[in-house]
């Protein structure tokens, strides 16, 4: 089974602040961690892939219609809460066990090296219909 464990910009449960305002030393620690984490899975041949991706910032939205020129809407976005900080996918034998990766990554640690405690959304991966049935 496949699932996409999904981190967001935006709050945590934690009092954290966001990561522009964590010392170097936290940044490095936090890191640290997310690679430590994606070396264990890769070492149990769970992890299939694991990016951070830019700032919201950096993100554009595209709206097409097919015929018209593409409209682009760039940032910064208001909302960025609800934009994609970064994924993992990984490859378990059960939702379970998707469940306690994203635990682990929910209590990477923050400033102070207390548990962040960010929301993680874990979507199972589905499978495209057999086009032979």
């Amino acid at each position: 089974m496949r699932f996409m464990l999904l981190q967001n910009y935006g709050s945590v449960e934690a009092d954290c602040g966001p990561m522009y305002e964590w010392t170097p030393e936290e940044v490095k620690a936090h890191i640290d961690f997310q690679q430590a984490l994606n070396r264990q899975l890769e070492e149990r041949g769970e992890l299939v892939d694991a990016q951070g991706l830019a700032g919201p910032d950096d993100a554009r939205f595209v709206v097409a219609d097919g015929a018209s020129a593409p409209l682009v809407t760039d940032g910064p976005f208001p909302e960025f809460k609800e934009l994609l900080a970064g994924y993992r996918i990984v490859e378990v034998d059960n939702p379970e066990r998707a469940m306690e990766i994203a635990a682990r990554i929910s209590a990477a640690p923050g400033q102070g090296g207390a548990p962040i405690r960010q929301r993680i959304e874990v979507r199972q991966i589905l499978s495209a219909p057999d086009p032979e049935v």
